[in-house]
């Protein structure tokens, strides 16, 4: 026997590498320990909205990041899975139906199983702009149906329960939203952990080929249509799971979970976050989830901003927040990282000029179009202006433009910076 062969008897290896499984171990000591810096309710809330916003993202992306198909109506499965669940809440107050609330998620996410196996059996024959059109077709009907078919979508109402009248489990009954955030968090770590398991496995290894070649992959014997309806199949079960932890955590569902303008939300949370990476639809959907609570709190027109840095991702950064962040790893891993330090700090002040004074200008226009009569005065940034008096808007488009014509100056130095950051020398 060789030397080579008696070492590999005699050292164990580890079945599963410490490297995979630390940043698993971080994120759970993480999502343990933030309530301990939110803990109020607001925080909490938040943080809920945060996680399930995750989990479709992450069910969303198995669609689109590995499999390359692209749905404009992903969130009829979120939906279906959440209104089936408020079913069954339903069910358990009034006749008394034996179901643990931390069981729910699992039979949202087997009713989206159903409709994506139903669905998908037709809609999957064909990738492409064919199935966008299917899913758009699709998605519409479903939210249609949901103002007709009172009994199962409760009309423009909605449906709703009371999480509180299941049975306790280990003397929990989910009335604090502390406890609600516990169970989300676990159902998050757990579907999380599944859509990444399975990303690794034979079949999805397989969509990423259907995605990058489907003529290879079914040459090599494959069939195309089995491996993106499986692919779709278990985007609808999470995306199932992802309705009934909203379900749990609003006590509501009424047609907006299903609409187009959900199934709109989720794809421009899964592009502005990244599809090439599964951390991806993490970093989007915490992004957007904070624009969307945080930022509207104080500006009406948060919506202009979140559809101004989609555009800017899409034209400037095509892998999302999340590639941005991946191309520093090359110079990290050259140890050139230094080389950058200096021209990000002097082109961070005039950035940030250009960005404030954008937002000023957008906010007095805003606010000199909308505002009642009478209501002059208006708080930008601390500061109390009168939007109707042209001094604060010609002082607005000043710095704009000196700012743009300063950032415009540096970034060819930033641009050399960083070409020289990710030139590796080669050895003599």
């Amino acid at each position: 026997m060789s030397l080579q062969g008696q070492q590999s008897i005699g050292t164990k290896t580890p079945l599963i590498p410490i490297r995979k499984v630390l940043p698993w171990l971080i994120a759970c000591g993480f999502l343990l320990l933030l309530p301990q810096v939110f803990p109020s309710g607001a925080g909490l809330t938040i943080m809920n909205q945060m996680a399930i916003t995750i989990v479709f993202a992450l069910a969303y992306n198995m669609l689109l990041g590995q499999a390359g198909m692209l749905s404009f109506g992903h969130a009829v499965y979120m939906g279906l899975g959440g209104f089936f669940c408020m079913h069954l809440l339903n069910q358990v107050e009034y006749n008394q139906l034996y179901l643990p609330l931390p069981l729910l998620p699992l039979f949202g996410g087997l009713f989206g199983l159903i409709f994506a196996f139903l669905i998908g059996s037709f809609s999957t024959r064909r990738a492409g702009t064919v199935f966008a059109m299917i899913s758009l077709g699709v998605g519409e009907l479903i939210a249609a149906c949901s103002i007709i078919i009172v009994v199962f979508f409760g009309g423009e109402e909605g449906v709703s329960g009371d999480r509180t009248m299941g049975p306790q489990v280990f003397g929990f009954d989910f009335a604090s939203q502390l406890e609600v955030y516990y169970l989300t968090a676990i159902w998050l770590v757990l579907a999380a952990l599944g859509m990444y398991l399975f990303s690794r496995t034979p079949m999805g290894r397989i969509a990423n080929a259907v995605r990058d070649n489907e003529e290879r992959a079914e040459f090599l014997g494959y069939s195309q249509r089995n491996v993106r309806w499986i692919s779709f199949c278990a985007s609808g079960f999470f995306c199932g799971i992802a309705g009934a932890l909203f379900a749990i955590n609003f006590e509501i569902l009424t047609e907006e979970n299903l609409n187009l303008a959900t199934s709109g939300s989720i794809l421009l949370i899964t592009f502005l976050g990244g599809v090439g990476f599964f951390v991806g639809p993490v970093i989007g959907a915490v992004v957007f989830t904070l624009l969307q609570t945080v930022l509207s709190l104080y500006t009406e027109i948060w919506q202009l901003y979140l559809g101004i840095l989609f555009v800017l991702t899409v034209m400037f950064f095509p892998s999302g927040l999340t590639g941005l962040i991946a191309m520093h790893f090359r110079p990290w891993n050259l140890s050139k990282v230094g080389l950058l330090i200096r021209p990000y700090a002097k082109i961070a002040g005039p950035a940030l000029v250009l960005l404030f004074s954008a937002i000023a200008i957008m906010e007095i226009l805003f606010h000199a179009r909308h505002s009642s009569i009478g209501s002059e005065e208006m708080n930008l940034f601390g500061m109390t202006i009168n939007s109707h008096s042209p001094v604060p808007l010609i002082i607005a488009v000043g710095l704009l433009l000196i700012s743009f014509f300063v950032v415009r100056k540096l970034a060819p130095g930033l641009l050399d910076a960083w070409q020289d950051a990710n030139h590796q020398e080669r050895e003599t």
